[in-house]
């Protein structure tokens, strides 16, 4: 059954800058010709102007097949994509009002920082004067200048990188896409990458779609993340929504760390786990007696050496604890629910059981996010 969007993220269609409805994309399998191989599977997204949402999920999923028929380099076999009223299926990636940043900058080798800039102002033959403006205005705003008359064989991964984005926004497109554009850089340009992308993004207010397969990054740039999963949705949300609570076992799974409660209702704030009542203020959409699974994030988790504990505490023995610096980590085989992870803040001050010891662990009640659906069906 195909995901559908919540409405506090749905997005008027008078409203939108860009909408796909029911879009899908089925391919002939190389294996087995008589087969179809379907990539994306009858997805609808809407976007307000200016938002930046990012198509999240693992290798296969779909994502960059999605945007690839956003920019028009594949044709849907199914539904329609919108930019604002118009319909753009069939109009070549040249006549949409989009720009695409690739992952592999795409820039060429053989003209100037300053030309590959222009490149595509000069195709439209935008006056001298004009030009001269746009693409002065966009070297500074990427952080280009003094390096126009560069060659691209004497920039770095991060100067290639933003003269990729400068050549696409000295374009003025309606729409902004990003095929993983910073895959390609070493961590720590990679972080400051991103935030230059964000803040000029939202600097210009243009609309865009941020294809990656790093959580971090999609958790930082996005105004919504859209996890994807087989080629559907499995869920659009803010990333506070998606990680704290995820619409599925599989976006729990996704994203960050997680573990899993395996209990059952007792009431709509109470679930009982391995004999243990656990507090769910923010509520359990099951009937009491029914099967549930809850997640609760390793930061969530309270740990009680010795003795110590309270109501919604379950008993376990230590199997592993490791000191990272900021956090210590510690693993514990709880009584009828398997291992869970655990964080615990301030490691080098409060200390770290040991490798045998028996435990108490309690969530933080406001943290535990029970999954909708059957547990069966999770």
């Amino acid at each position: 059954m195909p995901y559908t969007v919540p409405a506090h993220h749905a997005v008027p269609d008078a409203e939108a800058d860009l909408r796909l409805v029911g879009l899908g994309k089925t391919f002939v399998s190389q294996d087995d010709p008589s087969q179809d191989v379907v990539a994306v599977d009858a997805v609808d997204l809407s976007l307000r102007k200016g938002q930046l949402v990012t198509l999240l999920g693992p290798s296969g999923c779909g994502k960059t097949t999605l945007l690839r028929m956003i920019a028009g380099f594949e044709e849907p076999t199914a539904g329609d994509i919108y930019f604002g009223d118009k319909r753009v299926n069939e109009l070549a990636p040249n006549n949409r009002d989009a720009a695409m940043v690739f992952q592999s900058y795409a820039i060429f080798p053989h003209l100037n920082v300053y030309d590959n800039i222009a490149f595509g102002l000069r195709l439209k033959r935008l006056p001298r004067g004009d030009l001269q403006r746009r693409v002065d205005r966009v070297v500074e705003q990427v952080g280009l200048t003094g390096m126009t008359q560069r060659a691209p064989s004497a920039l770095s991964g991060g100067q290639q990188q933003r003269v990729a984005l400068a050549r696409c926004i000295v374009m003025e497109p309606r729409l902004l896409l990003f095929d993983e554009p910073l895959s390609n850089l070493d961590a720590k340009l990679r972080d400051q990458m991103r935030v230059e992308i964000r803040e000029l993004q939202q600097r210009m207010g243009i609309t865009s779609v941020y294809v990656t397969h790093d959580q971090v990054e999609a958790m930082s740039l996005s105004d919504l993340v859209v996890i994807m999963n087989l080629g559907r949705v499995e869920q659009v949300g803010t990333p506070v929504e998606v990680y704290g609570k995820p619409a599925s076992r599989f976006v729990a799974d996704f994203i960050g760390k997680a573990n899993f409660l395996e209990g059952r209702a007792v009431d709509d704030t109470t679930i009982e786990v391995a004999g243990v009542r656990i507090d769910v203020p923010n509520g359990v959409p099951h009937a009491a007696g029914q099967a549930v699974t809850a997640v609760v994030r390793p930061e969530a988790l309270r740990l009680h050496q010795g003795d110590e504990g309270t109501r919604g505490t379950l008993r376990g023995r230590v199997k592993r604890a490791a000191f990272l610096g900021a956090i210590g980590e510690v693993v514990v085989d709880v009584e009828g629910q398997g291992t869970w992870l655990i964080d615990v803040p301030n490691a080098a001050e409060v200390g770290l059981p040991a490798a045998g010891d028996a435990v108490g662990v309690s969530p933080s009640a406001r943290s535990v996010h029970v999954l909708p659906g059957s547990a069966s069906a999770q």
